[in-house]
């Protein structure tokens, strides 16, 4: 009898979810294909590549092991290998893709689609969510996840009286000594060191240097238990600091794992709350961990979907600007926040939500560059990058693109908020407590420069208003829009 195709993309890495759930070697043979269109359709950061090929291989092996037949394809393009042996088959399954590409390519081939299990809010039960809200506001969404999935719950009340510990959780790095965790780091296997091989023929980004990043489901487990016992604790509190004696901070570093599917938000959440049982964690902490998981992950996700297919090419503000030539070489600004960050994206292809934020994506939104362009570059140079995580963080959240859809404000600062939550600004370049002179933050010029262009779109907008009354009230708005100019005009001739 004919077996079932069960096709496993780079991100359906694991055996108890998805098409793979509930299939036998008796009944179903694996397909994998690289697809050689993505792998030099872009200039991709090697740490990215390397991560996403070394953990298909390393899972196709397990699933050989287990007794199934797998095949393991390199062509042009997804369809085209699957289509090579689909006629050996029944029929090909796959869990729901996580992108519209693939999602349109896969079912033009006559795909039969499992639902998408890897995220505990079904698209549908999303989609049922958001037809009930007056606006999708993430808060909302995150206590409603709370109390349909039975977390951080007693009595149908939030347990210690309070959804949020946001206010506690926004320390700047410690100004005395102060002990960081260690970095991870992994050793690497004969099939990381032939993937390694292999990327050294293609033109890519960044580097290889640290084996930060495992490739299997023994290392995504690792790295959850060193998070639980060396990072949750102190997670919290220094959750959006930003520093130089740490690039990881306590941040769990499971992001990559979560979207590849060598670990589940099920199994994080449930070990993360045994931990908390115990006693060892602050209820900071374990709530802003949790937030991250079953709010801010699932909340993407859904505005993905609830958005469509057009929504990356939102670009309310107009703004047409090429990507700054410093995103691709950190030694090339003074600016020592955007170095430091553009360095660790080099060489690990990750920096944790702050830096992305309110240093990469909030430097692009003050120099007015193309969304499209910020996407991009984001989707080919972070670890943990998809389609699903990217377009929504970039298009509304960091460059508010959408015009308020999904945020109601710009997430938008100048040099003063930098200052306050990192210890970048001591020995730069650059004053971020003034703005017209010679050696004035450029965060800080540009942050006005950016609120007067936009002045008319933001006028209406309740949540502005202070922002906007307080670049009335500046004698030297004229000053600082004339050397935002030049300043604009020399980050695009990578000058500054």
């Amino acid at each position: 009898m004919a077996k079932t195709l069960v096709y496993v993309a780079h991100d359906n890495l694991n055996r108890n979810k998805g098409a793979l759930a509930g299939a036998r070697p008796e009944t179903h043979a694996i397909v994998f294909v690289e697809s050689q269109r993505v792998l030099n359709g872009a200039r991709w950061n090697r740490q990215r590549l390397f991560f996403l090929l070394s953990a298909a291989r390393h899972f196709a092996e397990e699933l050989k092991d287990e007794g199934f037949e797998v095949t393991y394809l390199k062509d042009k393009d997804t369809a085209s290998g699957i289509q090579s042996i689909s006629k050996n088959y029944e029929e090909v399954i796959s869990v729901e893709p996580s992108s519209y590409r693939l999602s349109k390519s896969l079912s033009d081939i006559g795909v039969r689609f499992i639902p998408n299990d890897f995220f505990l809010t079904p698209r549908a039960l999303f989609e049922q969510w958001s037809k009930s809200q007056k606006s999708l506001k993430m808060e909302n969404f995150y206590r409603w996840q709370r109390q349909r999935l039975g977390i951080l719950i007693s009595n149908g009340e939030p347990v210690g009286g309070r959804w949020n510990y946001d206010d506690e959780n926004r320390e700047p790095p410690p100004k005395s000594e102060y002990r960081w965790p260690t970095y991870p780091s992994h050793e690497r296997d004969s099939i990381d060191e032939e993937v390694i091989s292999e990327l050294s023929n293609l033109n890519l980004s960044g580097a290889l240097d640290e084996a930060v990043w495992g490739t299997s489901r023994k290392a995504a487990l690792a790295q959850l238990k060193s998070f639980l016992k060396k990072s949750f604790k102190d997670f919290g509190p220094f959750e959006d600091a930003m520093t130089v004696k740490s690039w990881s901070l306590h941040h769990s570093l499971l992001s990559p794992y979560l979207n590849n599917g060598l670990l589940t938000p099920d199994e994080v959440i449930r070990e993360a709350l045994k931990e908390f049982d115990k006693g060892n964690i602050p209820l900071a902490s374990c709530e802003g961990f949790i937030r991250q998981i079953i709010g801010w992950r699932e909340y993407i996700n859904g505005l993905y979907w609830i958005f469509g297919e057009n929504y990356r090419e939102s670009n309310f503000l107009e703004s047409k600007n090429p990507l700054l030539p410093l995103f691709e070489n950190s030694q090339s600004t003074k600016m020592k926040c955007v170095s430091e960050t553009i360095s660790g994206v080099e060489k690990r292809g990750w920096v944790h939500h702050i830096p992305r934020l309110m240093i990469l994506s909030n430097l692009a939104a003050l120099c007015d560059v193309s969304p499209v362009e910020l996407l991009v570059w984001m989707r080919n140079n972070f670890i943990d990058a998809a389609d699903w995580v990217m377009v929504p963080n970039v298009i509304g959240m960091s460059m508010h693109a959408d015009g308020g859809r999904m945020s109601t404000k710009p997430y938008i600062a100048g040099g003063a908020y930098i200052s306050r939550m990192s210890d970048y600004c001591g020995d730069c370049a650059y004053n971020p407590k003034t703005r017209i002179e010679d050696d004035s933050c450029p965060f800080t010029t540009l942050y006005w420069h950016y609120l007067h262009r936009n002045r008319d779109r933001f006028k209406k907008n309740h949540r502005m208003f202070q922002q906007l009354n307080g670049m009335k009230k500046l004698k030297d708005i004229d000053e600082t829009i004339k050397r935002g100019d030049f300043l604009i005009e020399g980050l695009l001739a990578g000058e500054i």
